[in-house]
């Protein structure tokens, strides 16, 4: 299993970010709205904004996926699914995935979206057709809590238009 080192975006990442996403573009069509077209240097540098202002907000903590010093993929902690609560959402290049780093990428998110007061669960939604994305909160202990029509974006070619909704509580307190 490859090591991962979770870190936070840079504005230096911009040409490793955007070559790294480019390449991975027709894996994560199916899945991620904003794959659906080309990724130009333009859209990374807006990405790697958002990141800032997000962080700076408390909106969401999103962290680069590392190996090695390279850029594997990202996962966030999104203030997205109401009081006391952060959804967790990942991606990986295809050349990454497989060797459970979404999984402990995710386990180690989990610890810190515990560590901010007034959380107490935290999510993973995936579309239903997404079986690989649906083996972290498996993998994890989350319980699948719900399952719906979805009202999020557009669909993506890989979609069947559920989501899948995983739920983790945070543990009582010793």
């Amino acid at each position: 299993m490859d090591s991962a080192v979770l870190r936070r975006w840079r504005h230096d990442d911009l040409a490793e970010v955007h070559g790294v996403v480019t390449e991975a573009l027709p894996h994560l069509r199916p899945w991620m709205p904003w794959a659906a077209g080309d990724y130009p240097l333009d859209v990374a540098a807006e990405f790697l904004d958002l990141c800032d202002r997000n962080w700076r907000s408390g909106d969401a903590y999103t962290y680069a996926i590392t190996v090695d010093g390279a850029i594997a993929g990202c996962i966030s902690l999104e203030r997205r699914i109401g009081p006391g609560g952060l959804e967790i959402g990942y991606w990986l290049h295809p050349d990454h995935t497989g060797r459970g780093l979404a999984t402990t990428s995710t386990a180690a998110l989990i610890d810190e979206a515990f560590a901010l007061p007034g959380i107490d669960r935290v999510e993973i939604w995936h579309d239903a057709a997404n079986t690989a994305s649906q083996g972290v909160p498996q993998r994890l202990g989350f319980t699948c809590v719900d399952r719906r029509s979805a009202t999020r974006g557009p669909k993506n070619s890989g979609d069947d238009g559920i989501d899948v909704i995983w739920r983790l509580s945070r543990p009582p307190q010793q």
